[in-house]
């Protein structure tokens, strides 16, 4: 059996194995490709003149439980703060995927929008099926890629490699 048959047969059904989990990762990685320019996938980031922090942790969270469909009851509700002092904002990202941005002057609200770029991300990297599918699945899938990217190019490859050989004529023509 050939290198050349053997390349084209790993090309073949590791693209056929490897299908779904690529899928996942190309459409999610095209989302997160446009993620700050595109509102649905991560809210657009809001301005102020306030680049000094200036409001209290209390504030952050009475401000972060006045909005009901973000859904805090306390500091556990919350899955982390970002703070932004060159725009002048901050964010208050909430377990149920809420982003609330607030001045960071004064703690007034800003904006509220449903934030879907950590679910996309966690798409793309398999860890919302799990560790084990990431480890499992989306791990041994990125390997089969490498090795599909790499017989891609030997079989592009081949046809130049012997068609330089025969121009040298260590290779006779086929009959």
């Amino acid at each position: 059996m050939s290198f050349a048959f053997l390349t084209r047969r790993l090309h073949r059904w590791g693209a056929i194995a490897i299908g779904l989990p690529l899928l996942c990762v190309i459409g999610s990685g095209l989302l997160l490709q446009v993620k700050k320019q595109v509102p649905w996938v991560q809210p657009t980031e809001m301005r102020t003149d306030g680049p000094a922090p200036g409001v209290a942790w209390g504030v952050i969270l009475a401000a972060a439980q006045g909005i009901p469909e973000a859904g805090v009851r306390s500091w556990e509700d919350v899955d982390r703060v970002d703070v932004r002092p060159g725009k002048g904002i901050l964010k208050v990202i909430t377990t149920s995927r809420w982003e609330l941005q607030m001045g960071l002057a004064d703690g007034r609200v800003l904006q509220v929008a449903y934030r879907r770029s950590d679910l996309i991300e966690s798409l793309h990297d398999g860890s919302f099926f799990g560790d084990a599918a990431k480890l499992w699945i989306f791990l041994p899938s990125g390997l089969v890629l490498f090795a599909l990217w790499a017989t891609g190019l030997y079989l592009w490859l081949l046809p130049w490699l012997t068609k330089r050989k025969r121009a040298r004529g260590a290779v006779p023509a086929p009959r």
